[in-house]
């Protein structure tokens, strides 16, 4: 899994697997896109203008790998 921070674009990505062909996104929730396989597995999960959502002071401390 690998979380980061774009900080030009103001979107947070949550990379829950890197195999895995993406074939479709589908927006959950305002500003929240998901992204799957054709299996219908998550890929990731993209948050829009996540800085009206969280402090940016905890942004910019974002960027998890493991």
């Amino acid at each position: 899994m690998e979380i980061t921070y774009d900080k030009k674009a103001d979107a947070a990505n949550i990379l829950f697997q890197k195999r895995g062909k993406y074939n479709v996104s589908e927006e959950i929730g305002e500003g929240v896109i998901v992204d799957y396989t054709k299996r219908g597995r998550i890929i990731s999960i993209e948050i829009l203008d996540v800085s009206k959502r969280v402090p940016r002071r905890s942004l910019e401390k974002i960027s998890v790998r493991a």
